[in-house]
């Protein structure tokens, strides 16, 4: 029995898969969002187009959506964190970091989804990107004509920093 691919250590057929299958919906939020990374991996991108809320499923396209999903080898899931989004709530939040290789080239793309419920169906609304964290330099900046910090005597421009 093979490891889900949503990244929470159960049996794919015990945790995504059903709910992929339509044999049982989400119970929160957060179980939609990893069904929905499922989905990309499994290629189940019907399941995609099924869980928007049918507010937001005017611009899907799953054929574009298909061919990305096949073209990308993913890689995996991790959950940062989930606000609300349980079986008693109506709204959610999950914020999670989905990574993928693509044209050879790893993504890992960070984003907050928002769900809500609908006749008792959890669907996603939308998500926000998450922008990366500016990094402060702890070293003061090499200039390209000051001397490389390699100590090779030569200036940055024309040893390490071509």
């Amino acid at each position: 029995m093979s490891t889900c691919h949503c990244g929470s250590g159960r049996p794919f057929a015990e945790c995504c898969q059903p709910i992929l299958l339509d044999q049982r919906p989400a119970a929160t939020a957060e179980e939609l969002m990893r069904a929905r990374y499922a989905a990309y991996v499994t290629d189940r991108i019907d399941f995609l187009g099924a869980s928007l809320h049918p507010e937001q499923r005017g611009d899907y396209d799953e054929v574009a959506t298909r061919r990305w999903a096949r073209q990308s080898e993913w890689l995996g899931l991790e959950v940062v964190s989930s606000d609300a989004g349980g079986p008693a709530d109506d709204s959610g939040s999950v914020e999670f970091v989905a990574s993928y290789r693509e044209k050879g080239v790893v993504h890992h793309h960070h984003e907050v989804s928002e769900f809500r419920k609908l006749d008792g169906r959890w669907y996603f609304t939308q998500g926000r990107l998450v922008p990366p964290k500016t990094q402060h330099r702890t070293t003061p900046k090499v200039g390209r004509n000051d001397p490389c910090p390699c100590g090779s005597g030569r200036k940055y421009k024309k040893c390490c920093g071509k």
